[in-house]
């Protein structure tokens, strides 16, 4: 599926194409600063090298949620990029490690869709339903479920999915927070812990929905059912303290 040219979430791993002590040599095709170049051709150059490595990313994603990391081969990647496939080892070293990053990508993709989602709720059920609805309705979450499978037998692209699980959390907690502050709603649970609780699930519900053959409307409705609420209304708060005065009032009755 074609993306949109947007920003990177985030630039791992990337190296200056331009030569450097101990560095591959560019591949077949690719832009190198020749020896007194200005500074400004440098970062043409290492402009010219991250757009390479999102057309790369952009190629890869699809095949890889379609067939796998064992049914996609590089010379495919290579062909849907327009690409050679000296660029890819150049730029991501190994296919495991190019999957990884296409996992980490689209995960903070879908965050970042998560988000938008929800910015018109209304109340506290409404946001949390945009969110579980849109995360549910995608395949990314099973997508970096499958790196992180896969990153249990190479450590070495462990950092790279622990940064992406960070920047998720923390990304999801200031979002998180700045909904509540805004409708002056009651957070049940700290900002940092509502993020973490709520990809957590997330994770959860999908591989186990995935293994089970579930719809995304039932993984919604699981997710909702194990989420529950993570805040409440100033009306909700309002109806429940109301509830609480009038609770203490019977007993106080029944006393007298």
């Amino acid at each position: 599926m074609a993306r949109r040219s947007v920003q990177e979430p985030f630039e791992v791993a990337a190296r200056d194409p331009g030569p450097a002590a101990g560095e591959p040599k560019p591949a077949a095709g690719e832009p190198k600063p020749a020896a007194g170049e200005p500074k400004h051709a440098a970062r043409a150059t290492r402009s010219a090298g991250r757009k390479m490595r999102s057309l790369l990313l952009d190629a890869a994603s699809p095949l890889f949620r379609e067939r796998g990391l064992s049914g996609t081969s590089i010379a495919d990647i290579a062909t849907a990029a327009n690409a050679f496939p000296s660029q890819i080892t150049y730029y991501f070293r190994t296919k495991e490690a190019l999957f990884v990053e296409c996992a980490c990508r689209d995960l903070l993709y879908l965050a970042r869709a998560t988000e938008q989602a929800a910015l018109g709720a209304r109340s506290p059920r409404e946001y949390t339903h945009a969110l579980v609805a849109t995360v549910t309705a995608a395949d990314s979450v099973a997508f970096f479920a499958e790196a992180l499978t896969l990153t249990r037998r190479r450590q070495d692209l462990a950092p790279l999915v622990e940064r992406t699980i960070e920047r998720l959390h923390s990304e999801g907690a200031r979002a998180y927070a700045g909904q509540v502050a805004r409708h002056g709603w009651r957070s049940l649970r700290a900002p940092d812990e509502s993020s973490r609780r709520f990809w957590a699930i997330a994770i959860g519900t999908i591989v186990e929905g995935y293994a089970m053959g579930r719809s995304p409307d039932q993984l919604c409705a699981e997710m909702l059912r194990v989420l529950g609420d993570q805040a409440k209304s100033s009306s909700d708060a309002a109806r429940l303290r109301l509830v609480d005065d009038r609770g203490a009032a019977t007993s106080l009755d029944e006393e007298s």
